[in-house]
């Protein structure tokens, strides 16, 4: 096969000078003209077994027709590569799409400029689109005051519970009913460590976990303003005398080595995989790693609650991550990204994709033919994110939308570990929490007031 190509070379080369038209119609055939495709930058922060899944979508629908190709690049942690998009769009060359994670959401709706709606994107390409058709709770959350859905859900997910079931059974629990209750995971954790366990439950995303899932579940205000969805004047209100409680529980636990603080972010994910902890508190997108690497029988559940509390439990918030369109790009990269994102919302790529993943299916068809599949069945716990979505909502359960929420991220991670370093009482964390972040939502008002 070489030496024909190179044969073809040469034969081309030879005629050059002599049949100007020769080499033109080879031209015409040459596999650099039939590139006719629309190239798509998709930039976005999956790794491992949810990075495998980003990589097969692309190649999937690129697969499916030839007038575009998606072009996925992992560009560091959700905010490395909002920072860097940042900057590439500052200098003229931002990705057109964009995954950016939920606690992004007020600063890219507040970046007019910088974005185009995804109801424009997928109107103006002609493309069937209905925000109906989205579960509520996810379109909701993505969604202007004006009904206009600003950005497409993708990796929308939810915090849920796993145990170790082998861990249970050997601390003589029982391996089929995990705890349902904060003070049923103290002693579950208190028997686990009887029977030699060093880890007897960790936490991921402990702000997302432990005070913003945790406050949407007990129907408790994390912030005024419906929790910053009515207003950017909105103010933090998360040292109430429960969620006090709740992390002044949790420090105890952590005196006792009932609870072990593993780390920031989804750091604490593979101390579960590994066996090391049994009990964790974590994303709904942690199933897909675990159905794949943990060497032991495992389970889901819902988050704990405390069920002296009125109206608990009720539903847990958004998290994850959505698309945006980055905004100074040609008609046809848009036409592309919304023949895409029609593509990522037919029912049968979506209930792949949460089967695969552990994300949440984004539209009802979606989540009733996995259902019809009988996938649930098979896999109990599997519809937990699911059901914990689609419960009734309240204003204080609806999702949490606040400006420079990244950095309020960061500084509850700073105040809750010197809790857990015993540096500070809870009450202390809890005022700084909202002080400091109080500090970052002024800041944020002050700067978008138009």
């Amino acid at each position: 096969m070489k030496n024909r190509f190179s044969s073809i070379a040469s034969a081309i080369k030879s005629t050059v000078r002599a049949t100007p038209l020769i080499l033109a119609a080879c031209a015409a055939f040459s596999p650099l003209a039939s590139q006719a495709q629309t190239e798509v930058q998709w930039w976005h922060s999956m790794t491992a077994v949810n990075g495998e899944w980003v990589n097969d979508l692309a190649k999937d629908f690129n697969a499916s027709q030839k007038e575009y190709k998606i072009v996925p690049t992992f560009k560091g942690t959700y905010d490395e590569s909002m920072t860097a998009a940042v900057a590439a769009f500052r200098a003229g060359n931002a990705p057109t799409i964009l995954q950016v994670f939920e606690v992004g959401t007020a600063t890219m709706m507040a970046s007019k400029g910088a974005i185009v709606p995804v109801g424009k994107v997928m109107q103006d390409a002609g493309q069937k689109f209905d925000p109906k058709a989205y579960i509520s709770a996810v379109a909701g959350y993505y969604t202007a005051p004006n009904g206009q859905m600003l950005s497409f859900p993708f990796n929308s997910s939810t915090t849920v519970f796993y145990y170790n079931k082998d861990a249970f059974k050997a601390a003589g629990l029982d391996p089929e009913k995990a705890p349902t209750t904060w003070p049923e995971v103290a002693l579950a954790a208190a028997k686990l460590k009887a029977a030699g366990n060093k880890c007897p439950f960790t936490t991921a995303w402990q702000g997302w976990t432990q005070l913003e899932s945790f406050s949407s579940w007990h129907n408790v205000e994390f912030a005024t303003k419906s929790n910053g969805m009515a207003g950017l004047d909105a103010r933090m209100k998360i040292n109430s005398p429960l969620h006090v409680r709740h992390i002044e529980n949790l420090a105890n636990m952590s005196k006792q080595g009932l609870f072990v603080y593993k780390g920031r972010g989804n750091v604490p994910e593979a101390s579960f995989v590994s066996g090391e902890c049994a009990m964790i508190t974590t994303s709904s997108g942690f199933y897909g790693n675990v159905a794949k690497n943990a060497k032991f029988g495992y389970g889901l559940s819902t988050l704990p609650y405390y069920p002296d509390v009125p109206g608990a439990p009720q539903n847990t918030v958004i998290g994850g991550a959505s698309l945006w369109v980055m905004a100074g790009k040609k008609p046809a990269e848009y036409k592309g990204v919304a023949a895409f994102f029609d593509y990522l919302s037919s029912p049968e790529v979506q209930s792949a994709s949460h089967k695969r993943t552990g994300y949440l299916p984004i539209t009802t068809a979606a989540y009733q033919l996995t259902e019809k599949s009988g996938f649930y069945k098979k896999n109990p716990g599997t519809d937990v994110a699911v059901t914990q979505m689609i419960r009734k909502v309240t204003d204080k359960s609806r999702g949490i939308r606040l400006g420079n929420y990244v950095q309020v991220r960061a500084i509850e991670d700073e105040e809750l570990e010197q809790v857990w370093g015993g540096k500070k009482t809870a009450k202390e964390a809890l005022d700084a929490i909202v002080q400091r972040g109080n500090e970052q939502l002024e800041r944020f008002q002050k700067a978008n007031k138009g």
